[in-house]
């Protein structure tokens, strides 16, 4: 079942993806950021979905400290690009709904292109450093985790203070919902 839905998700947003870059009437900024989405829905199930599948097949449900460090991180940097797309796509309609006449000003093809690709860019980045933080964290437990998804558990099983890692964690958070 698993499968068929990660053959499927990929199928379907690969169709949307080759759509839109064969079709010219969809060559707009907001079509040019809404293709981003079926792009970062590619990464994230090619993220998460093997591991969940190599878990149902093998009936092992654990995954190392490394490959934790591996998922979380670009999954987080998933998580960051889409949350600027969003705001990136938010402005995007304020213009064109506040200020009509402005708006092939404002949201011409090549600033989409270059917010786009700062969008990738600072994901990518803001991710590394709570990636670099959570592996600076002693783990005294096994090295594995009882979970096919990496988030929060690495911290759980550190035995050092993760007063710090969560207060960036936090921080983070915050700024990226705020952008």
């Amino acid at each position: 079942m698993f499968l068929s839905i990660c053959i499927v998700t990929i199928t379907g947003n690969t169709f949307i993806i080759v759509l839109m870059v064969a079709n010219r009437h969809l060559h707009t900024p907001m079509y040019f950021l809404l293709g981003n989405f079926p792009c970062l829905e590619i990464c994230y199930s090619s993220n998460t979905l093997p591991r969940v599948l190599l878990s149902y097949l093998s009936g092992d449900r654990s995954i190392s400290v490394n490959g934790c460090f591996t998922q979380y991180y670009f999954f987080g940097c998933l998580a960051a690009v889409e949350c600027s797309l969003l705001a990136l796509m938010s402005y995007g309609r304020y213009v064109a709904v506040c200020k009509p006449f402005h708006y092939p000003s404002h949201m011409n093809s090549k600033l989409c292109r270059q917010l786009d690709a700062a969008s990738w860019v600072s994901g990518f980045l803001s991710n590394f450093i709570l990636t670099f933080l959570i592996s600076g964290l002693d783990f005294c437990r096994p090295n594995e985790i009882e979970h096919f998804f990496c988030d929060i558990p690495m911290v759980k099983v550190s035995c050092s203070n993760t007063h710090v890692v969560g207060l960036v964690i936090s921080v983070v958070a915050v700024l990226e919902t705020k952008k």
